[in-house]
């Protein structure tokens, strides 16, 4: 039986350097070639990678088990978050099915969004989830940080938060004022950074300030190869499968709208307090439509 890989933040790359002396002759042809061909490889069934390397599909499995992957979909999956972190946009705009009609290209962009939602419905960490939650809960004050593209999920989150709790600081990475904004939370604040590939290192910056200055950081991120996850205290990883040109949003979107119901669900006669006295506020300053007052002309 296949163990588990023991550090899957580790790249595959390097796990598979480690494994080399110890591979079969044909394992080591199949290391070989993933070494020198991964942006090929990360493409390939396991049919097409043993044609390729003249080796049997039973070695392939035996391969990815020998690396310590439960299965080669776990495998693929080490490799794509690999190669992700190395493609630029050009690289990007060149992958299959980039280039093509319209409507084809609508049709793959949901249909990759499908694949994502599955791999993420296949793979999250409960646990992970249920921790951040109760964290959220906790925590006397909390900082939600993103930057460039991860602060859409930033936002989506702070926002969302100031519905079910008091105390929370929406903080756009890429403002040079972020520092002092971490730097005047309240003590042991709880800081959640999104960080989405290509990983800006502005918010790793970020995340090790948090750190320095004590509060408890928490990231949320599309894969265990994200740079600011060994100095986190904890870290939630919402997979995609395909290859973004810019980034996609369902997975993490689905772990926010998560975060927020499951808040939402716990806090009771707390929780109808605070939204009654949002909802004042709201009608008080005229702040949102409504269609049993308002009067159209």
């Amino acid at each position: 039986m296949a163990g588990m890989v023991e550090d899957p933040t580790q790249s595959v790359i390097d796990t598979i350097m480690a494994h080399m002396d110890a591979l079969t002759p044909k394992g080591r042809i199949l290391g070989n070639y993933i070494l020198q061909y991964p942006r090929k490889a990360v493409f390939m069934t396991t049919k097409e990678l043993a044609e390729t390397t003249r080796v049997s599909e039973a070695t392939v499995v035996r391969f990815v088990g020998q690396l310590g992957y439960e299965g080669y979909g776990d495998f693929l999956q080490a490799l794509r978050d690999h190669v992700d972190t190395g493609l630029s946009l050009p690289e990007r705009v060149e992958l299959d099915g980039m280039t093509g009609p319209a409507g084809d290209r609508f049709h793959r962009i949901v249909l990759e969004e499908m694949n994502n939602l599955r791999q993420l419905y296949e793979h999250i960490d409960s646990e992970a989830l249920s921790a951040f939650a109760d964290q959220i809960q906790k925590a006397p004050s909390v900082c939600v940080v993103g930057s460039r593209i991860s602060y859409t999920f930033a936002y989506y989150l702070g926002w969302s938060l100031t519905k079910v709790r008091k105390g929370v600081t929406l903080i756009k990475g890429s403002d040079s004022a972020a520092i002092d904004w971490l730097n005047n939370a309240p003590a042991e604040s709880l800081v959640i950074l999104f960080a989405i590939s290509r990983y800006p290192t502005e918010l790793i910056r970020l995340g090790k300030v948090a750190r320095r200055l004590g509060h408890t950081l928490f990231v949320v991120t599309d894969s265990a190869l994200c740079p600011l996850i060994p100095f986190a205290h904890r870290h939630l990883v919402a997979p995609t499968k395909s290859f973004p040109l810019v980034g996609y949003a369902t997975a993490i979107s689905c772990v926010v709208d998560y975060l927020i119901q499951e808040l939402a669900g716990r806090d009771g006669d707390e929780l109808k307090k605070h939204q009654d006295r949002l909802e004042q506020i709201y009608r008080e300053n005229d702040i949102l439509f409504d269609m049993h007052t308002e009067r159209m002309d």
